[in-house]
Formats: C-alpha cells, sequence, structure tokens
C-alpha cells in the first residue's frame, strides 16, 4: 500500500505540473474515486490500530496488577505490531491530506476555488 500511494501522489504532482491541457474535470472525478479508496484504507487501520493498542493497554495493567510474568512476551509482541501500525496510519493520514491539496490545485486549474497556500 505505501508503494501505491506514495506512486500515486508522485503521479497527480507530475500531472499538475506539467501544464499540459487536460479535462481536468475527469481528472478531478478519479482522484475523487482515489481519495474514496485511501479514505476507506485509513479507516481500516485505524480501526486495527486502535484495537492493537487497546489490546497492548489492557495487557500492561494485566501485568501491573497481577505481575504474571507470561503477559511480557505478549506485550512485546503488542509493541511490534503497534509501532508499525502507527507508522503506515501517519503515513495513510498524511497522504489523504497531501489528497486534499492536490483535488483543491486541480479545481484551481479549471475555475477559481479555495486553496490553501503551501507551507
Amino acid at each position: 500500500m505505501k508503494k501505491r500511494i506514495l506512486a500515486y501522489l508522485d503521479y497527480i504532482d507530475r500531472m499538475l505540473e506539467s501544464g499540459e491541457d487536460r479535462d481536468w474535470e475527469e481528472e478531478v472525478q478519479k482522484h475523487l474515486t482515489q481519495i474514496g479508496f485511501f479514505m476507506h484504507e485509513r479507516l481500516v487501520h485505524l480501526l486495527v490500530f486502535m484495537l492493537v493498542a487497546v489490546c497492548t493497554v489492557m495487557c500492561i495493567l494485566a501485568f501491573v496488577l497481577s505481575s504474571a510474568m507470561m503477559l511480557l512476551p505478549l506485550i512485546g509482541m503488542l509493541f511490534v505490531l503497534l509501532i508499525p501500525y502507527c507508522m503506515h496510519y501517519y503515513l495513510l493520514e498524511n497522504s489523504v491530506q497531501k489528497m486534499y491539496q492536490q483535488y483543491d490545485e486541480m479545481i484551481g486549474k479549471t475555475k477559481s476555488y479555495f486553496s490553501m497556500k503551501k507551507g
């Protein structure tokens, strides 16, 4: 997914910078479809990330309350899952935010439209 989202962002950035004459309304519709796909992916990963985080906290609390050493490997494994999920969700969130900016630029190619200044 990481390769796909980064390649797509690069593709749209190159399209916006190229200055080619395009059917921007069609490109906007295709872009909105991709935004929808990535938003769905972002939601799924948020739910999984939250589930893993809640399980991690519950295991830590169980360990603190019971001092059961057998929970330590489970806590370690959950942290091993939690960190990559956090990094992947971060990528998805920031990429979708970037797609919103690209959408604004694409609309701005055909008519006056809301735009945030970069930076």
